[in-house]
């Protein structure tokens, strides 16, 4: 079966630091893109990270340049999503999603280039 499952999120407060788990089960990460999405409460979902599973190749949208990193396992079968300098307007659903690995090349992932889902983990950054 396959699944992605989402984990690490939590409540932290602002300027604290959080890393998300994105786990495959059920095919490799070997030659995929992994996106990373999020969705706050009545907002659209926005794509924020990509990372090519083959050649390492990352982006990031302007919102968390220099804030997040994506990194990859390929042992675990996992991605990651470590996010500093957490702000409140950072709240939301956060989301991974598999693609093409054309996916991610350098230009705004779009839900719609997306496969497989997780179900999302809840990242609320409140004092």
């Amino acid at each position: 079966q396959v699944q992605l499952v989402e984990s690490g999120g939590g409540l932290v407060q602002p300027g604290g630091s959080l890393r998300l788990s994105c786990t495959a089960s059920g095919f490799s990460l070997g030659y995929l893109a992994i996106g990373w999405f999020r969705q706050a409460p009545g907002k659209e979902r926005e794509g924020l990270s990509c990372i090519a599973t083959g050649d390492g190749r990352t982006y990031y949208a302007d919102p968390v340049k220099g804030r997040f990193t994506i990194s990859k396992d390929n042992a675990k079968n996992t991605v990651y999503l470590q996010m500093n300098v957490l702000k409140p307007e950072d709240t939301a659903v956060y989301y991974c999603a598999t693609g093409h690995p054309d996916v991610c090349s350098g230009r705004e992932i779009l839900s719609q280039d997306m496969g497989y889902w997780g179900r999302g983990t809840l990242v609320t950054v409140s004092a």
